[in-house]
């Protein structure tokens, strides 16, 4: 028999997966019905011990209805926390796609298809979407908010990189006139449009 919180632990242990995945694995729809049902079920049950005492419940009269109740609550608070990270975890990495340019709902429409080959998001069979259709909607939204923000910024690609350059030399594109700069090598003119090699330091 299954205990409080196993299928809550479940989806932790899919979240984790997921993380470490180039792809996103199938929406796992019916574990979080279950653990939803369970959350229903406790809340339910915690009612129906807290009903006799009509609001004027005291632990201290009655150790074994206490006991029952902090069980209850805290599966119920583990079983949300974990509803929250499964869901967490696989709107960021929906995000990352996004951001990637990777277009997700062309990837489904071809899943579903049957002309999926796992590049990017697999499902099972290759026919199905591993999206549910909230997460659908929510990149849609998603990816119409980021190109409402890109818009304002046609000059700067915002989905580059934010790791630093490593190299001893770059190439640095300047967007706006600063006039000269002075830099360890001399003065260089930074004029709009032009392109300039740097030393990137030490």
């Amino acid at each position: 028999m299954p205990m409080y919180g196993d299928l809550g632990n479940k989806l932790a242990l899919h979240a984790k997966r997921t993380q470490n995945l180039a792809h996103l694995p199938p929406y796992q729809a019916e574990l979080v019905r279950a653990v939803t049902r369970e959350v229903r079920d406790l809340d339910k049950e915690v009612t129906t011990l807290l009903e006799p005492f009509q609001g004027s419940f005291d632990p201290a009269a009655d150790h074994a209805t206490a006991c029952t109740l902090l069980v209850n609550h805290l599966s119920m608070r583990r079983n949300k926390r974990c509803l929250l990270a499964y869901h967490r975890t696989r709107t960021d990495k929906l995000e990352e796609h996004v951001w990637n340019g990777v277009d997700v709902l062309d990837l489904v429409a071809q899943q579903q298809a049957g002309g999926g080959n796992g590049a990017a998001i697999s499902g099972e069979g290759g026919a199905s979407s591993s999206l549910s259709p909230q997460e659908e909607d929510y990149v849609r939204q998603y990816g119409d908010l980021l190109a409402a923000y890109k818009g304002q910024w046609t000059d700067i690609d915002l989905t580059g990189s934010l790791e630093p350059p490593r190299d001893l030399f770059i190439d640095v594109r300047v967007l706006k006139d600063a006039g000269e700069i002075q830099t360890e090598y001399g003065y260089v003119a930074a004029v709009h449009g032009s392109s300039r090699i740097c030393c990137a330091g030490h």
